[in-house]
């Protein structure tokens, strides 16, 4: 039972300081949690070999998604392909956002009727797996992007934290970062997502932003450095809510474009 207070207790002073936490320079109006932004990703290991024949693969796809996004079923979509490659990582992906999950579906399903689902370059692949995401904080500039860079990271929060950690951390400290960042240009997009289809930990959640130059990630970087060195109270707080031991970075070159 003690122990059990105890954890409460922390949880309680962890979230009343993150609370005053703004970043220097952040606008002072509440952040608020948007509408439910879905998204669907099919990743794929495929060999060396057919690289080239994937991004065919994938330009081919706009006949499903350019009419999905002019029609407004999709609010956004693109395509990955990995620069920092590790032995059970994607080396590509694809993927499509909505407003619901029957927006995603809608596409897939148009994918399967498409028939390129079983094109000879997806059989190719010697890995395969899905995710589905939900995010509620997320910006964005409408427009497309080519050759940019995404930069996703993965965190697993602690046993202890809250039930509304990552809500707390997006509204104190996120947000107000990336929509300073998303506003200087330096990033295009960004979002913070949970697994609404849980093939993973539910403890995990992902940061995600796009930057149209490798610059971007430089900027982005120090930007957080600077947080970080400006408001003391950032480092323990987060680290009292995230365990930082299963953290993993991804880092892709990425198309994508955006309502």
């Amino acid at each position: 039972m003690k122990k059990y207070v105890w954890r409460v207790s922390a949880a309680v002073v962890a979230l009343t300081a993150l609370a005053a936490v703004a970043p220097a320079g952040a606008q002072t109006s509440e952040v608020t949690e948007k509408p439910r932004l879905y998204t669907y990703v099919a990743s794929w290991t495929i060999p060396r070999a057919r690289w080239g024949d994937f991004a065919k693969e994938n330009a081919a796809n706009d006949k499903v998604l350019a009419p999905a996004l002019a029609d407004g079923t999709l609010l956004g979509y693109g395509d990955d392909e990995a620069l920092v490659h590790t032995a059970d990582g994607p080396t590509h992906d694809g993927w499509w956002q909505a407003s619901s999950m029957a927006g995603l579906l809608k596409v897939l399903d148009a994918f399967y009727k498409s028939g390129s689902t079983g094109s000879a370059v997806l059989q190719s692949a010697t890995k395969h797996w899905d995710n589905v995401f939900v995010s509620r904080f997320y910006n964005w500039k409408p427009g497309s992007w080519k050759g940019a860079y995404a930069h996703a990271s993965s965190y697993k929060l602690k046993p202890d934290a809250p039930d509304n950690a990552v809500e707390t951390m997006s509204r104190s400290v996120f947000v107000p970062l990336f929509d300073k960042l998303l506003a200087d240009g330096t990033i295009v997009e960004y979002e913070i997502d949970e697994e609404t289809i849980h093939t993973e930990s539910p403890d995990q959640f992902f940061i995600y932003y796009l930057t149209p130059t490798a610059e971007g990630l430089d900027k982005v970087n120090a930007a957080i450095r600077d947080e970080v060195r400006e408001n003391a109270l950032i480092g323990p707080v987060l680290g009292s809510m995230i365990d930082f031991t299963p953290h993993r970075d991804t880092l892709f070159r990425t198309n994508a474009r955006y309502k």
